[in-house]
């Protein structure tokens, strides 16, 4: 199952400006938040999340919560995508792949389940 969303990285730099770390936490855990330097990161984390929701088939919602996918970085700083045992279990979802990258004004993610 393959998902793709992009967002413009000012609408996240005018959340974050409206609404600040209480904001963030809306869709990210208190570690991914440390991994947020800046909203160009936070717009890539929200797309990325999006992304994954698409993947399942059921955008973020009960079955699938932005708390249910996390983000961290491996050792080279690429990102990983990890998701909930409950949400793994009710999707029979084994293998996670995500990327991000930021063009201009647009930050894009694809996420792969298997």
């Amino acid at each position: 199952m393959i998902g793709i969303d992009l967002i413009k990285i000012d609408r996240m730099k005018r959340f974050i400006e409206r609404f600040g770390d209480q904001g963030l936490k809306k869709f990210l855990n208190l570690e991914e938040i440390k991994l947020v330097k800046n909203h160009r990161n936070a717009a890539g984390f929200w797309a990325a999340k999006e992304a994954c929701s698409k993947a399942l088939g059921c955008g973020i919602g009960r079955e699938c919560n932005f708390h249910d996918i996390s983000l961290t970085k491996s050792s080279k700083g690429a990102p990983l995508i990890t998701l909930s045992p409950k949400v793994q279990q009710a999707f029979n979802i084994t293998n996670t792949s995500v990327s991000i990258t930021h063009d201009g004004d647009y930050a894009i993610a694809v996420v792969a389940l298997h």
